[in-house]
């Protein structure tokens, strides 16, 4: 045989040896960017699951006593993505001179472009309000509110995609002072239509002050039954009244989370639509997307548990 022929095969031997050495090495490598576990580390009890995505929704708080800065703790609690408000963020009010001892003292942490005096704020925006009639009340209306806040759109009404753009937020105002009106012909509900009708998110929500569906002190406001469902909306959130309701309308939830720390309103004539009710504590709304569903849960300051629904979605 010709013997630079021999040597090349030997030396091919070689190298093949040696790679297969080389696999049996452990190989130390930068964790991937991507947030889904491998079959064995999925198999594995040590390793911790992908964090789920959450967030907050509380109402008629921002009245900067004891109350309000335990609903607070509970929400720094959960290491929530973001914090979304059904109004009344500024007691008695909504006026400038309040405004950050009401909201920056217990939330700057979640809000960006923050210039108040109670921290450097966040990075990126984390803290999607609505206005309520409290807001709206001062001398200057809502400027303060506007002024405080850097928000989409007009400020007043605007819609921000999520969680990593799984939930579409239609964030509105329900307030009689609203220029562009709240009944469901007026150009606020225009476009609220066409932009849940034209959204691709995962799990599209509407937030807002004035409760639809209500058996506390204000009632229902029935001028704010806009047909969600058919626009296709999930869940529908607000405030106004001081207490925790869960009701289902036309196939959806719609939740009022008003304890966010002002004085708890009583329960009067019980709607047809109502599911669960609670005045008893203050406290949040934890709202959890995981695998095939979104979770809406209520939880006191204390640590009771009020609700618990399944919102089923096969896009998450």
């Amino acid at each position: 045989m010709n013997r630079r022929l021999v040597i090349a095969s030997s030396m091919s031997l070689a190298l093949v040896a040696s790679l297969a050495a080389q696999a049996k090495k452990p190989v130390h490598a930068a964790a991937p960017t991507s947030t889904a576990a491998t079959p064995s580390a999925a198999a594995s009890t040590s390793t911790a699951p992908a964090k789920d995505l959450r967030f907050a929704v509380l109402g008629d708080f921002g009245v900067d006593d004891e109350r309000e800065a335990a609903v607070a703790r509970l929400i720094a609690s959960w290491e929530p993505d973001f914090i979304v408000t059904t109004g009344d963020d500024n007691y008695p009010n909504g006026d400038a001179a309040t405004i950050d001892q009401n909201i920056g003292k217990h939330f700057a942490a979640f809000i960006g472009h923050y210039k108040g005096k109670y921290g450097k704020g966040s990075e990126a925006n984390r803290f999607w309000p609505t206005p309520g009639n409290h807001d709206w009340r001062g001398k200057e209306a809502l400027k303060p509110y506007l002024d405080y806040f850097t928000l989409p759109g007009n400020g007043r009404y605007y819609d921000v995609l999520l969680a990593e753009g799984k939930v579409h937020l239609f964030a509105l105002d329900s307030d009689k002072h609203e220029p562009d009106g709240i009944d469901a012909a007026s150009a606020q509900a225009k476009w609220a239509e066409a932009g849940m009708r034209a959204s691709k998110a995962c799990l599209k929500i509407a937030a807002f002050h004035h409760p639809p569906y209500s058996s506390s002190v204000h009632g229902s406001s029935m001028e704010l039954r806009w047909p969600f469902a058919a626009w296709g909306a999930d869940i529908v959130f607000s405030g106004h009244d001081h207490a925790y309701e869960r009701s289902v309308a036309n196939g959806i939830q719609y939740v009022v989370t008003g304890l966010g720390g002002a004085s708890t309103y009583p329960f009067k004539s019980v709607t047809p639509e109502s599911q669960v009710r609670f005045n008893d504590d203050v406290g949040a709304a934890l709202i959890t997307l995981t695998k095939g569903k979104a979770v809406i849960e209520f939880w006191t300051v204390h640590g009771k548990l009020v609700d618990h629904v399944e919102v089923p979605k096969s896009c998450l």
